[in-house]
């Protein structure tokens, strides 16, 4: 179907449609950079024009630099590759999360606490989208598998923004915001990057222990007391617990961060998880397959370049060199669960009982 047009020869979706604005123009982008200027919090950071990107852009007509960096990120296979990356179970059932809804989650919990701190949104949703990208396949046993071929390690933070997104020319402060979302790495240099650091705690800690549950690895009625009582024990509960927590914080002291008691249930809540969930005995056998698996293959790839050509526009490195080796770490840390499996057993004859336990590859 063409759709329905009117005496404008304008077409529209139904042969009932009414729908419209009210008005004949339109908002363009510096009226909007504008309202921000007005309207948000004094330490909120503004969209300007193009953006502080490495290579210049000419601004878009309509949407803010931000709204580009979010609308980059959406489009990105880095981005679209992480609904067959693990959470925190390889092969995840339909139900369970992957990373990329866990990378939605986030932006919620971000977009919910920005909006209400009067802080730049696009900012804050590009970040939070983006924050995962580097993640390779298995989890976080990938950055142990991968990290001896990296100097300083492959931190997926810093691999995101430096690597996996450099393409995609982002502005400055989106890239530092995915680089230090971790706690482990220096405060973001934005109060968006700084909101995304605890959105991502926050998203992370109630709907893994929601999975958990699920497959009933966990009981509810284990959490701690003071997890209990201060945040329940339904996801819906414990972020609106967080999140509230998150703003008073911001409306007492100016600042980002999270009322004590609750973030103290926070951090009790996080050692549950670490103790009941990711550090059980099946999930170090787990990150002992995918280690195991992921070098095998870096291995690999490093000797026989040629394999991996396809994605690098046909380019074949020398064997054994240093940027044979990079291109193996990127393209082995890009793979899916599924992919990463069925390498192993396409190229290296690997054996089945070695993969990492879950569905049929």
């Amino acid at each position: 179907m063409r759709g329905h047009a009117d005496e404008n020869g304008i077409r529209f979706a139904h042969a009932d449609s009414w729908a419209g604005t009210g008005r004949i123009d339109v908002v363009p982008r510096d009226a909007r950079e504008a309202h921000e200027a007005e309207f948000l919090a004094p330490l909120a950071t503004r969209s300007f024009g193009a953006g502080n990107r490495e290579t210049p852009e000419e601004p878009d007509p309509y949407r803010t630099c931000f709204e580009r960096d979010r609308d980059r990120i959406l489009h990105a296979s880095s981005f679209r590759r992480l609904a067959g990356k693990t959470q925190v179970f390889v092969f995840p059932e339909d139900h369970q999360r992957t990373r990329l809804t866990h990378a939605l989650e986030v932006a919620q919990v971000a977009v919910s606490i920005s909006r209400a701190l009067g802080l730049n949104v696009a900012l804050t949703e590009a970040i939070a989208l983006g924050h995962d990208c580097g993640h390779g396949p298995g989890g976080h046993a990938s950055e142990d598998a991968l990290s001896p071929y990296v100097d300083g390690g492959y931190d997926h933070a810093v691999w995101g923004a430096d690597v996996a997104l450099v393409s995609l020319n982002l502005c400055r402060e989106t890239l530092d915001g995915i680089r230090n979302h971790s706690w482990s790495r220096p405060a973001p240099a934005t109060p968006e990057g700084e909101v995304v650091s605890w959105a991502d705690r926050i998203a992370y800690v109630c709907h893994d222990f929601e999975d958990a549950v699920s497959t009933g690895l966990v009981d509810p009625d284990h959490l701690p007391g003071e997890v209990r009582a201060r945040c329940g024990v339904s996801r819906g509960a414990q972020l609106r617990a967080f999140i509230g927590a998150m703003i008073e914080a911001a409306r007492v002291s100016g600042r980002i961060g999270m009322t004590g008691e609750t973030a103290d249930a926070l951090a009790a809540f996080r050692k549950f998880n670490y103790d009941n969930i990711y550090m059980r005995d099946a999930s170090r056998a787990q990150a002992k397959s995918v280690i195991e698996l992921l070098r095998a293959l870096v291995e690999h790839y490093h000797a026989h370049p040629e394999h991996m050509a396809v994605a690098f526009d046909g380019k074949v490195c020398t064997a054994r060199s240093a940027e044979a080796l990079l291109q193996a770490v990127t393209y082995v840390g890009g793979m899916t669960d599924r992919f990463a499996c069925r390498q192993g057993l396409a190229l290296l004859d690997y054996d089945p009982a070695r993969l990492p336990r879950g569905i049929d590859v």
